[in-house]
């Protein structure tokens, strides 16, 4: 693996700390600590430049791995078909040119690192997405679970224990009266 594709791999493997850590069921008390400390050197402008240049470079890979990988799928097929690299058919007899199972073997091995590099770089791109997906969500929990501990739990117009027990007491009577009247309808039908 190129230097280029460890790097890339490296980056991939932070990006799956990073959602393991964010997506971990914490209680609050250590998450927004953890979460804080995650986030802090994201805040920094430099660092923000930094990793969209990194995802452009990811995105460049990506690119230039698929266009790997079609280019050796046209040479395979055209192979097989019978025709050369240049388009000029080789053999004939209308079957198609024998591939060497070293030819075969070596078109095969590119096409295996095209697609683990496709794969990998493509995978990088999504994470990278998704975590930063995640890093929203948890930092808009976080800010909603500050707001909620800030609202007072008791109710402003709360009521002394007195008070309480005369509007049940009215209300009880309110009950009974409209039990009546519901009593009295039905022996009228």
């Amino acid at each position: 693996m190129s230097l280029y594709f460890l790097l890339i791999f490296s980056i991939l493997v932070t990006e799956m700390v990073f959602f393991i850590l964010l997506g971990l069921p914490l209680p609050t008390k250590y998450r927004k600590p953890l979460t804080l400390l995650i986030i802090k050197p994201f805040r920094n402008q430099t660092v923000q430049v930094t990793i969209k240049c990194i995802i452009v470079f990811v995105f460049v890979l990506f690119a230039d791995c698929v266009s790997k990988l079609m280019t050796l799928n046209e040479e395979l097929y055209s192979k097989k078909r019978g025709e050369g690299i240049f388009g000029e058919t080789t053999g004939g007899g209308g079957g198609g040119a024998f591939l060497s199972s070293g030819a075969r073997a070596d078109i095969y091995s590119r096409k295996f690192y095209a697609q683990r590099n496709m794969y990998l770089t493509g995978i990088t791109l999504f994470l990278s997405l998704c975590v930063t997906r995640i890093f929203g969500l948890v930092i808009e929990l976080l800010d909603l679970k500050a707001k909620y501990r800030k609202v007072d739990p008791t109710p402003k117009n709360s009521l002394s224990k007195s008070e309480l027990l005369e509007e049940i007491k009215t209300l009880d009577d309110k009950i009974e009266t409209l039990k009546t009247k519901s009593l009295n309808l039905q022996q009228k039908e």
